[in-house]
């Protein structure tokens, strides 16, 4: 389970997405947070764990995972270039 508790592992912060959502609105001069491109950010986050490394305490990457905001900020603006 992931969980914005700090005392459990899968840890829920808002620092994995803002950082990557608002360049990727930045990029694609969007006007507007939509859903899809939430939902879009919420992918590109969980895509951060590969297979291999998918466990029970790992299925949310660590707040200082280097790949997050670039990820999520290219996935935000391959949806939002759209509107």
């Amino acid at each position: 389970m992931a969980t914005g508790r700090s005392d459990y592992p899968n840890q829920i912060n808002n620092v994995l997405a803002f950082p990557g959502l608002f360049r990727g609105l930045l990029d694609a001069g969007a006007h507007k947070i939509t859903n899809e491109a939430l939902v879009a950010a919420a992918h590109a986050i969980a895509s951060v764990v590969s297979d291999a490394a998918l466990s029970p305490i790992y299925i949310v990457p660590s707040v200082f995972d280097e790949a997050v905001a670039p990820a999520v900020a290219e996935a935000v603006t391959r949806v939002a270039a759209k509107d």
